[in-house]
Order: C-alpha cells, then sequence, then structure tokens
C-alpha cells in the first residue's frame, strides 16, 4: 500500500470514531468513551451547561462593529506589540489559505492577517475583526477554548461544538499580561484538510515574545531583573524577568519567574521583598554588576541552589540602593552592551560587504548628528526598523530613547493618539490620567516612523505642523508641549507616486525626504551567507542552544531562493527552524523548515510568489532531487519534478495529487501545461 493509502486508512480511522464520540455526545447525551480530547470534552460540556446548541443560528452574527474602535482603544498596547509578530506569522503560512488573528480577553477578534480566498470563507461564519470567539457565544473552539481552559488549545474540525464552523483548524495560546492576567489570544486558522503539526510550536514561540515585549513595556521605568539556572538562557525567551520598583519591591514577573518563584515566595511568607527572596539585597548585586566586567552574576539562594541573573533598565539614584552601594545609573549604550548580540547594533555593525548596504551605510553616516530627517527606501522586510535603529545607536542621540509606530499596523481610529498622545477623558475608553503620545515619547531622541506613506492624510498635515513649530499638542488639548526629535522615516511605497495620486501630501514628502537611503531586497545582496550566521547565532542563543548549525543541503537552498519576504522571511525561517530541533539535534535539515518554501512558484517576470504547502516527506523529495550541479538549477524545476512524483505516486489522479500538494486542480494543471510546452 501507497504511503497516501496509509495516511488515507489513518484519518478515516480517526473519523469513523469521531464520528462516533459526536453522536454519543449529541444524540444520545452521554460522554463518549473514546475518541475525544479532554480539553475539547470539557469544553463540550460547558458549552451544554450553558444552553448552547449545535446548530445555532445566532453564532454566524457577525458582531458589533461599532464596538470594536472602543474594544481596540483599550487594546491598543496589545495590537501595537502584536501586529508585528503577526506579520512575522503570516509570512510563515502565506498562500497556504489561513489567518493569523488576535482577540481582546474576552474573545473579540481586534486585528487579522489573511490569505483572501481563505479570509471569504471565514467571514461566512464571522471569523472577522469585531466578532466574539468566547465559549458562550461561538462553542468550543480555539480562541474561547484558551481563554476558558486559560491554556493553549487546538480545535480541528467537527472538535467545534457548533457544526457550521466543522471546516475551520483552529491553534491558539492566550498572552498573559506581566501581572498574570489574559491579555488577549492569539490564534492560527485554516481550512481543516491544511492543518500542519507545527502551528502549536509557531503560536506558543510568538507568544512568548509579544509577552517579553509587554513586559518590557510595562515596567520600562522599574529595574529588571533577568534570570536562569543556566548561564546561557539569560537573554533568552525562556528567562525569567522580575520587575522591582525603587524600594526594592518584586511589582510584576512574567510567567517564567512566576512559576519559579511560586514556592520561594510561600517558603518567604508571602512576600515580595527582593532581599528576602535572594540571600543577598539589589543594591549589593547592583554593585557587583557595576564592578563586574561579566554581565551575568552567580546569586547564591537561600536553600543552596544558584542563579545566573542580569540587571537590566537601571535608574540613578533609587532608593533600593541606599546604604549598600552607590547608584548605578547605565545608559542606554551601556545597556545595549549587555543585551545578547544582534539586539543592538551601529551603522559599522550592519556593514557585511554587500555594495548596495555599503552605500546607504555611508550616505546615512554623513548626516549623523545634523538635523535632516531620513527616509528609508525598500521592499517590506529589507531590515528597514534595523536600520533606523542602527543609524539612532550611531548618532549623538543614542543614550536617548528610540520610539517607533508602524503607521500601518495601527488602526486609523487609533493613529492619532498614538502619535500625538491625549489628556484623560479625551474620548470613550481614554484611560483616565492620560497618555503621552510616540511624538512627546522621542523627546531628546529619534522617532522612527515605519510605513509613512500609509498614515492617513488627516495626521500627515498634523505631523507637518508638528514638524515645522517643534511642539505636539495631545487630543483634548489645547496645550502644545515643545518636543526635541530626529526623524527617520522608511517606507515600501514610490512617495512621488502617492504625492501624484493625492495620498500623500507633497510638503510632507519634502520635509521627509531630505535624505533617502534605498536599502536592496535579500534576493540581490551578495552577503546572505554572512546575514544567515547572524541570525542564526542570535536565534540559537535565545533559544539556548549551542553548536547549532545550517546543513549543506539548507544553505544551498537559502542563497538560491528569492525571499520574496526578504531578511524578515528568512530571519522568521531559521527562528523556526531553530524552534523545531529536537533536543539531541544541532543541525538544521529541510526537514526544519517551513513547507511552503519548496515549491516556489515562479512567474513570467521571474518574481517568486509564496508556495504552496507540502508535507515533510515532500520537503525530503524536493531535496532529494539531484541539484544540476552546484545548484544551477531553479526552484520551478525542482517543482515540477516534484509534481510528477506525486503524480506517479497518485496514479495520474489530478484530483489527488492537487489536494496531497495542497493547491487547486487548475493550477496543478496550469504547471504541467507550462512544463510540457517548455515553459516554467
Amino acid at each position: 500500500m501507497s504511503t497516501m493509502g496509509r495516511l488515507s486508512t489513518v484519518e478515516a480511522g480517526r473519523d469513523q470514531r469521531f464520528r462516533l464520540a459526536r453522536r454519543q455526545f449529541f444524540e444520545e447525551g452521554r460522554c463518549p468513551e473514546d475518541g475525544v480530547p479532554s480539553v475539547i470534552l470539557n469544553s463540550w460540556l460547558r458549552c451544554r451547561e450553558s444552553g448552547l446548541q449545535r446548530d445555532c443560528r445566532e453564532a454566524r452574527e457577525h458582531g458589533d462593529r461599532a464596538r470594536l474602535a472602543e474594544v481596540r482603544e483599550r487594546s491598543a498596547r496589545l495590537v501595537e506589540h502584536a501586529s508585528g509578530v503577526m506579520e512575522h506569522v503570516f509570512e510563515q503560512i502565506r498562500a497556504s489559505g489561513s489567518m493569523v488573528l488576535l482577540s481582546d480577553p474576552s474573545g473579540m477578534i481586534v486585528h487579522s492577517l489573511g490569505d483572501a480566498d481563505f479570509v471569504d470563507r471565514a467571514h461566512r461564519v464571522a471569523l472577522q475583526p469585531g466578532a466574539c470567539w468566547s465559549e458562550a457565544a461561538r462553542g468550543t473552539n480555539a480562541i474561547g477554548t484558551a481563554i476558558a481552559a486559560q491554556a493553549p488549545a487546538v480545535v480541528l474540525g467537527a472538535e467545534h461544538y457548533l457544526d457550521h464552523n466543522g471546516f475551520l483548524s483552529c491553534t491558539a495560546s492566550p498572552i498573559f499580561d506581566p501581572r498574570g492576567a489574559i491579555a488577549g489570544v492569539l490564534d492560527v486558522s485554516c481550512d481543516e484538510r491544511m492543518h500542519q503539526r507545527h502551528s502549536l510550536g509557531l503560536v506558543r514561540l510568538s507568544v512568548q515574545l509579544i509577552e517579553k515585549r509587554l513586559f518590557e513595556t510595562e515596567f520600562a521605568n522599574e529595574i529588571l531583573v533577568a534570570f536562569h539556572e543556566r548561564p546561557e538562557y539569560v537573554g533568552s525567551l525562556q528567562e525569567g524577568l522580575i520587575a522591582v520598583n525603587a524600594d526594592g519591591v518584586m511589582v510584576g514577573a512574567n510567567s517564567i519567574a512566576r512559576d519559579w518563584l511560586a514556592q520561594r515566595v510561600a517558603a518567604c511568607g508571602g512576600s515580595s521583598a527582593f532581599a528576602e527572596l535572594f540571600r543577598h539585597g539589589l543594591g549589593r548585586i547592583a554593585d557587583r554588576a557595576r564592578n563586574s566586567n561579566d554581565a551575568l552574576i552567580r546569586l547564591p539562594l537561600q536553600d543552596g541552589a544558584q542563579l545566573y541573573v542580569q540587571l537590566r533598565s537601571l535608574r540613578p539614584q533609587i532608593r533600593a540602593f541606599e546604604g549598600n552601594a552607590q547608584p548605578v545609573a547605565t545608559s542606554a549604550r551601556s545597556a545595549r552592551a549587555a543585551a545578547p548580540a544582534g539586539e543592538a547594533c551601529t551603522l559599522a555593525s550592519l556593514a557585511t560587504g554587500d555594495a548596495g548596504i555599503g552605500r546607504a551605510l555611508d550616505r546615512a553616516r554623513r548626516i549623523l548628528g545634523k538635523d535632516i530627517p531620513l527616509l528609508i527606501q525598500g521592499e517590506s522586510g529589507v531590515g528597514k526598523e534595523l536600520f533606523a535603529q542602527a543609524f539612532h545607536n550611531s548618532g549623538p542621540r543614542a543614550d536617548k530613547p528610540f520610539v517607533a509606530l508602524n503607521c500601518a499596523a495601527v488602526p486609523e481610529t487609533l493613529i492619532e493618539s498614538e502619535l500625538f498622545g491625549y489628556v484623560g477623558g479625551a474620548f470613550t475608553g481614554a484611560r483616565k490620567e492620560g497618555a503621552i503620545g510616540k511624538i512627546q515619547q522621542a523627546h531628546g531622541g529619534t522617532l522612527f516612523l515605519d510605513e509613512i506613506g500609509d498614515m492617513p492624510l488627516g495626521m500627515q498635515a498634523r505631523l507637518l505642523r508638528v514638524l515645522q513649530e517643534r511642539c505636539v499638542t495631545p487630543v483634548g488639548s489645547v496645550k502644545s508641549i515643545p518636543v526635541d526629535i530626529s526623524l527617520v522615516c522608511a517606507t515600501h511605497r514610490v512617495l512621488r507616486d502617492a504625492v501624484a495620486r493625492g495620498e500623500f501630501r507633497e510638503d510632507l514628502y519634502y520635509r521627509v525626504n531630505s535624505l533617502t537611503v534605498c536599502l536592496p531586497p535579500l534576493r540581490e545582496r551578495s552577503d546572505i551567507g554572512c546575514i544567515v550566521e547572524r541570525i542564526l547565532a542570535s536565534e540559537a542563543r535565545d533559544a539556548g542552544l549551542e553548536g547549532v548549525r545550517i546543513g549543506e543541503e539548507v544553505m544551498r537552498f537559502i542563497e538560491r531562493h528569492a525571499w520574496p519576504g526578504n531578511v524578515r522571511q528568512l530571519q522568521n525561517v531559521i527562528r523556526v527552524a531553530v524552534a523545531l530541533l529536537d533536543p539531541d539535534e544541532r543541525e538544521i535539515l529541510p526537514v526544519h523548515l517551513p513547507e511552503e518554501l519548496f515549491m516556489a512558484e515562479c512567474t513570467e517576470e521571474s518574481e517568486q510568489a509564496p508556495a504552496p504547502r507540502c508535507n515533510d516527506a515532500q520537503a525530503d523529495v524536493a531535496f532529494a532531487l539531484p541539484a544540476g550541479g552546484a545548484g544551477g538549477r531553479r526552484l520551478d524545476q525542482l517543482e515540477v519534478e516534484l509534481i510528477e512524483r506525486v503524480m506517479r505516486e497518485v496514479g495520474g489522479n489530478l484530483s489527488a495529487a492537487a489536494r496531497m500538494l495542497g493547491v487547486s486542480r487548475n493550477r496543478l494543471y496550469r504547471k504541467l501545461g507550462r512544463s510540457a510546452s517548455g515553459g516554467g
């Protein structure tokens, strides 16, 4: 029996058992004896107890769109930190018939990215912003069940409580805020037939990154204590983080730290004083950090164990140091030096031998310290924000704030308050104490406006006034506040064309376009090997791994791939590959890479579109094909050969081959037709 036949038999057996279990629960009113995971069965029971019917028509309603803006406002910080991560996730699943969704703690979807074909199907069941996907509203589903269970959830096909959601495959994980409450949920949804076993790992890794960003933002003005029992894990996503206030009292801890500290806090009588948790007081630890060349401090604990600790974000003259040691002040530059390599960079560190990057670096270096706005142009994912950060780090404002805002990622209803800030009570849902906008936060430092070409015209006029008058007026206020900022903007659009179309103000264009640098796409760079080495070193360190290397087959593939997502896509691929390594593995092989990479389809202009999906076995087949002499063959040739092999496997059945490869019959037919006529 062929591999496909064996898989079909296994799936058919599973479907038969699950149909029986569903009939026992819904028609016979008893708990299934077999075939239903406990997390799903518990959710079904909750839905039944709430009186929800499996054929509930009200659950198709698209929700209260009027409340969406208000909910987004309340979740503005979550949306800000999660939107970039969602873009990274979507790059991994693009063209696979999938969506990436973000919900608030109640289950209302506040942001989404998705492939157009699947988005249309999802909208029919209200899987879209503005709709609430709590269990009470939609029955068993990954978002609502993750909230109810406060744990990651995978809900496949008929595991959904409501009949009309049975075509979905959903994977979700709750996002916890710095104080342990649910801040929202990240979800990846697709057609049930397209579910990938790696989805849960990708979602959980992404949630860890969002939680870390939320924590560091929430406690930006406190002392951050990073720790782990193994020194190589400090600086990774696996590190524990504690926020300590000026009195030495713990005011926040991430989930890893909370788990680790639970028993020790109880042993100390429930106190959260730092000195009672650790044998040394905070002042003595800070003194040791000041006098040590090693950023890590080995710290003995009361129970005889030890930790490796790193202090970050120390403020001068905090009361916790009184009587213990001299105050320690850490500038942004020294804090970056203590951070893991790759988190902080300068223009000099970006020089990796590529001529195009070298020209951009040289031009930017010449205006350091001068009041000249910098405009960075380049395709999405080429590293425009990294370049802006390096520009800031290389100039005289390096020890001042670097504040970034992605104008395309923030909803239009929120961008005004995000950029200019607001006073208390300025609008419905506003915090009573108000909020400082990005421009004011960047005072003395650098304001980076990413994708400025997507800024609404009304905001463009207000921004122009700020740049001309060097003052900002928060929403709801009549008082102007002086600001001193260095402006760096970035866009993937051609702003001159946007001006001609009336989509971008001409006066603002000339204000931000004083000096323009263009970053080349990854496919045109000559330093891919160096980029891979740097990314791999950083991702391996974040994962607490040593000796991780790229296999020769994978490296050949990386060097010849067109990388439509540029450096961002490459970094995502390597990050996922490192995360998928087994504990005893240290070499990245084809099986560790996203399946979509292996079937990139070239257009007639030789621009490769995002690739269709294939399974792990098919990926291995793609790499097993002869390379045609030092990687001389193009990926479209490999794709045709892979299709032909699959067609032979299924006996020439076009429909079966299309299902196996995850593409439409028409697309497969066109591809085979071009191949037969000599195209490709």
